[in-house]
């Protein structure tokens, strides 16, 4: 296969390269040698043009399918504040019974599985059929953790601090070593 030119390469790495941020597929897909694609994919990722046309196909991308950060955190609010009373109802007793018949379509976006089963009834009328149902709502942790690091309240960054004026300190601490108390 012959290569393209430069320009036109970048342009076509870069929209090979989203189709599954597989960077050595991408280069191969463009023209590049299999025994160096994994190197040239890595660097065509780094180059800064590419880059840039990276980015602008993943925007427009976004904007075709219209998805803004609002509606991406507002589907994470979804699943993170579900809740399994949202399900239920209570019986006479107080215990709980899937109801499903006031759930909007906001909170069924939480519902991961809804799965039945039936145990025991050996059809010798001593034991009773039990219909069991399990009902799996999306992963609180994981979502709140989402929304805690977009609105900034965990913190991965080391912070350190009271290096102010570090460089004036450590000449003054140097001066007074050598016996130079001019600073």
């Amino acid at each position: 296969m012959m290569l393209l030119p430069v320009a036109e390469r970048y342009e076509k790495f870069a929209r090979e390269y989203l189709v599954d941020l597989n960077a050595t597929r991408a280069a191969i897909a463009v023209g590049y040698s299999e025994r160096r694609a994994a190197v040239t994919g890595s660097e065509l990722v780094r180059n800064r043009k590419v880059r840039k046309l990276i980015d602008r196909f993943k925007s427009e991308r976004a904007s075709r399918l219209e998805i803004k950060a609002d509606k991406v955190l507002e589907e994470i609010a979804r699943l993170a504040f579900s809740n399994i009373q949202d399900f239920t109802r209570l019986d006479e007793y107080g215990k709980p019974v899937l109801n499903f018949s006031n759930v909007s379509r906001d909170q069924y976006a939480a519902v991961q599985e809804i799965r039945e089963d039936t145990t025991g009834g050996a059809g010798d009328g001593e034991r009773k059929a039990v219909l069991r149902t399990t009902v799996k709502l999306a992963d609180k942790t994981k979502n709140l953790e989402l929304l805690g690091r977009h609105l900034k309240l965990f913190s991965d960054k080391l912070e350190v601090t009271g290096l102010e004026n570090l460089a004036e300190r450590l000449n003054s601490i140097r001066a007074l070593k050598h016996g130079n108390t001019n600073g």
